[in-house]
C-alpha cells in the first residue's frame, strides 16, 4: 500500500490497480494528499467460489481487507473506514473487467454497505489516445474514435491502450485520476436479491445456469438489434 497523507475520509481515495506496472504510473499520477494506492497482483481468488478461510488466506484479500480497515461480514464497521472512496482501476480488457468483477463480488458479499453507502467507484480509463495537429484527445468509445476519423480521415495519429501501464504516470493521472478531468462509475445496488442471484449464477461454480444466463441475454441481444 501506498497511502496518502490525508486522514480525512471525506476526500481520500483507495485505488486498486491491476499490477505492478499499473501502480507504478498511478503512484506518479496520483495527487498524494489524498490519492492511496494498492496493487492487486493478479487475479483475487473468487469470492463465490471458496469459504472464507482460503479467502482470508489469500495475501491480495488480506491486503484488501487491511487497507479499508472496516472489517468484514459481522465485524464490519463502517466508521473504521479509511477511504471515503474506494475506486477499481484495471484494464479496458477482458482481463481487467474479469478482475474488476471479482472485486465487486467481494464486495457485496463481504463488505456490503461500502456499495449501499456509496463508496465503491470504477474508473474509466480511456481506450485511445488520438493526436490531431499535435493536440491531444483521450477517447473512451470507439464511437467517439468513429467520429474522430470520419472527421479528420487519416489525419490522426491513434494509440490504442491495452492496459494502464502503456500510460505515462501524467496521462494516467490527468485521464484517469484527477477530479474534474476523470470519469468514474459509482457502484450501485437497486434491488439486493436480483444482484445476489445474478453473482450466484455469473460467478458460482453451477455452469448450467450460468451458461443458460449468457444464451438468453446473446438471444436477446441478437433480437434487439434485429428489431433495430
Amino acid at each position: 500500500l501506498s497511502d496518502c497523507d490525508t486522514e480525512d475520509v471525506a476526500i481520500s481515495e483507495l485505488f486498486l490497480v491491476e499490477g505492478d506496472s499499473a501502480a507504478g504510473s498511478s503512484k506518479g499520477g496520483r495527487n498524494p494528499i489524498t490519492q492511496a494506492i494498492l496493487p492487486i497482483r493478479g487475479k483475487i481468488i473468487n469470492p463465490e467460489k471458496n469459504e472464507l478461510a482460503k479467502l482470508l488466506a489469500n495475501e491480495e484479500v488480506s491486503a484488501l481487507i487491511s487497507a479499508i480497515g472496516t472489517g468484514i461480514r459481522d465485524d464490519f464497521k463502517i466508521e473504521d473506514l479509511r477511504y471515503g472512496k474506494i475506486i477499481i482501476m484495471t484494464d479496458a480488457d477482458d482481463d481487467g473487467a474479469h478482475i474488476a468483477a471479482l472485486l465487486m463480488t467481494f464486495f457485496y458479499r463481504f463488505m456490503r454497505p461500502l456499495i449501499t453507502e456509496g463508496h465503491l467507484f470504477l474508473a474509466k480509463p480511456p481506450l485511445y489516445r488520438v493526436i490531431v495537429k499535435n493536440q491531444r484527445f483521450y477517447i473512451h468509445t470507439n464511437e467517439e474514435l468513429d467520429s474522430y476519423r470520419k472527421k479528420y480521415g487519416d489525419k490522426i495519429e491513434v494509440t490504442r491502450f491495452k492496459g494502464l501501464g502503456e500510460m505515462d504516470a501524467d496521462e494516467l493521472g490527468v485521464t484517469t485520476m484527477e477530479i474534474g478531468k476523470r470519469q468514474v462509475i459509482q457502484v450501485t445496488v437497486d434491488d439486493a436479491d436480483e444482484a445476489s442471484r445474478i453473482l450466484s449464477v455469473l460467478m458460482g461454480s453451477n455452469v448450467g445456469p450460468r451458461k443458460e444466463h449468457i444464451i438468453n441475454k446473446s438471444a436477446s441481444r441478437a433480437a434487439e438489434m434485429n428489431n433495430g
